[in-house]
């Protein structure tokens, strides 16, 4: 193949200032043959080359190992088909408007930093044409050690950044299991976590908000590392779980896309160099691969044409200058997936700060393959479930009762009529609790609580208490021209001669027809309201 000089030869001065651009090189030639023979001289060093291939953006490192193991070639066609082409403009349009700053494609990318040449070869089909790598450059980069046996990013975290270890542990099946009973009884009240709506999506445990029967009751009965592992494998794979678009610091708009699923193969190539079990700086991490990989989610190195803004002040962040608080925030968030999904542990410089160093884990931590939690349940209806209680079982009490909270060690709930009513929309009865308590208590279920079950699956409700507002008048005559009026429908039981109970929401129209009738209306508002 052509070497670095035969490869530039025929390209313009323009040019070779855009190479000098993207190499850090200060061209001091007056003109073309000079120029190249001094770029020539600079990009055969082995620190210029080194440094430009490592900053290279994510999708032209890409292009470029793909060229190195096929040899330095590869056919155009084929080469074009995976990485792009490039665009056929003209000096004065490409120094005028800049346009090799903004990249097409990966093969673009190249070519204006010197790694890429179009040429044709002769083959046993005949002439043919290629990409290719200059052959002298080529010798000098293959050996730059890409891929798997390229340095980590970083350097092993200090001890005041690992000084509050926070392990990695499996909750977040606990943390499923919550929401999907709370999406199943359309809990009004709840809160549910976009990022594990998202990802419980992604795994088909979800579909709209709506909790998939089959998939759900397959995933609670599973053993807990098979269920966690569900979960991983379906983020890893993902291309609609978008840790971007779900950083609550930032808001997406417009039409524009990102690849989740790339990015996330990049962060996890760069990760995964990092020694297991190392406890790694992360702000190290950061520092590095904003250096040498700044562009390892944008498209073309582009800062411009992706529309975000600040959520706390709707300030908009467009251009590097903003990469700590996009790219970066994205790359802090991907390090709390992996801590959240069981597969780093993490550390902070102070008790409660934010994180200051991960460990990267082979096996989830604090981790336990048993469910055999207990349930106690109290005569009044309360209930505790501990947190290694069966899922399934947690999952199916939970239906029956009210949400009462989350302790560190286990999950309170209460059967009260309400929840009963609920229960009975959805075709579930009182009945079925109790063979459910009874059965995993080895019976150990409150004998009122058991007589409580029983009367409302038999009679329903037999007790009610409601908020009622008592209307008093001075003398029986003036509640009888009330209820002549046209506001006697709101009146109901009467208490005596002279009061009567109404319907809280009613007073407004009962007080007007007082008023009519000449009377005021005082309003006693109960202590402390």
């Amino acid at each position: 193949m052509p070497d670095l000089f035969a490869s530039l030869h025929q390209q313009d001065f323009g040019h070779f200032r855009i190479l000098a651009e993207y190499w850090g090189l200060t061209l001091k030639a007056v003109n073309s043959l000079e120029a190249l023979r001094e770029l020539c001289d600079s990009m055969l060093e082995p620190g210029p080359a080194r440094e430009t291939v490592e900053v290279l953006p994510a999708d032209g490192r890409a292009a470029l190992d793909a060229l190195i193991a096929a040899g330095g070639r590869l056919p155009w066609a084929e080469f074009a088909r995976q990485f792009g082409g490039i665009r056929q403009i003209g000096a004065a349009k490409r120094d005028r408007e800049h346009t090799y700053r903004s990249p097409s494609s990966a093969a673009e990318m190249l070519f204006y930093r010197g790694f890429l040449a179009k040429a044709f070869f002769d083959t046993d089909k005949g002439a043919q044409e290629f990409a290719y790598i200059p052959d002298d450059l080529l010798e000098l980069i293959s050996t730059r050690g890409a891929g798997p046996g390229e340095p980590a990013l970083g350097r092993p975290a200090t001890p005041v950044e690992k000084a509050h270890e926070i392990s990695a542990s499996d909750r977040i099946l606990d943390e499923t299991t919550t929401l999907l009973a709370a999406l199943r009884m359309d809990r009004a009240d709840f809160q549910p976590d976009q990022k594990l709506i998202a990802l419980l999506e992604t795994a088909k445990l979800l579909k709209k908000n709506v909790p998939q029967t089959e998939a759900v009751k397959a995933f609670l009965e599973a053993p807990r590392a098979r269920a966690l592992s569900l979960l991983v494998d379906a983020w890893k794979t993902s291309t609609t779980f978008n840790e971007l678009r779900l950083l609550p610091s930032i808001i997406c708009e417009g039409e524009w896309r990102n690849s989740p699923v790339e990015t996330r193969q990049v962060l996890q190539g760069f990760i995964g160099v990092i020694p297991p079990n190392q406890w790694w700086s992360l702000p190290a991490f950061l520092r590095d691969l904003k250096q040498k990989h700044p562009d390892f989610q944008r498209p073309a190195g582009d800062y411009d044409s992706w529309f975000i803004k600040r959520t706390a002040d709707g300030q908009y962040l467009r251009g590097f200058a903003y990469w700590d608080a996009v790219d970066g925030a994205l790359v802090r968030s991907f390090i709390q997936i992996l801590h959240w999904l069981g597969l780093a542990d993490l550390a902070a410089a102070q008790e409660g700060g934010e994180a200051t160093a991960f460990r990267i884990t082979r096996n989830v931590r604090n981790a336990k393959t048993e469910e055999d939690g207990k349930i106690n349940i109290a005569s009044s209806g309360k209930i505790f479930i501990t947190r290694l209680a069966p899922r399934s079982i947690r999952y199916q009490v939970s239906r029956f009762c009210e949400w009462d909270g989350e302790k560190p060690d286990g999950y309170h709930y209460h059967v009260s009529a309400r929840s009963l009513k609920l229960a009975a929309e959805q075709g579930l009865k009182a009945g079925q609790l109790l063979t459910l308590l009874v059965r995993h208590t080895h019976g150990s279920v409150p004998p009122a609580l058991v007589k409580a079950l029983k009367r409302w699956e038999t009679n329903g409700p037999e007790a009610r208490a409601e908020r009622l507002t008592v209307l008093r008048v001075s003398r029986p005559e003036v509640l009888e021209e009330l209820r002549a009026s046209k506001a006697g429908r709101f009146l109901g039981e009467p208490l005596g001669p002279t009061a009567v109970i109404i319907k809280a929401e009613t007073l407004p129209r009962v007080a007007s027809a007082l008023a009519e009738l000449g009377v005021l209306l005082d309003v006693i508002e109960p202590a402390g309201l």
